[in-house]
């Protein structure tokens, strides 16, 4: 079955309206389970992005591993600016 450029599109802007909500519940102090169901779409998109660029030689920067705190953690005071 192939899905069209209409109905993708259409998709996209459900699913940002539904991120929306979901952010505003975050803010004003939601319930858990719409938390849990945001953090479950992050985690789609982050897959979906990861296979997208899996044989590229650039990542975009969000898919880039986040090693700052162990790095800073090795150096000692005198070598870094890291607290």
């Amino acid at each position: 079955m192939q899905i069209t450029k209409s109905d993708l599109l259409a998709q996209l802007k459900d699913l940002k309206a539904e991120l929306i909500l979901l952010c505003v519940a975050k803010v004003t102090g939601g319930a858990p389970n719409k938390l849990s169901k945001m953090l479950s779409i992050s985690q789609k998109q982050k897959a979906a992005l990861r296979e997208a660029y899996k044989n590229r030689k650039y990542l975009p920067l969000d898919l880039h591993p986040k090693k700052i705190r162990a790095i800073c953690r090795r150096l000692t005071k005198h070598q870094g600016l890291c607290p």
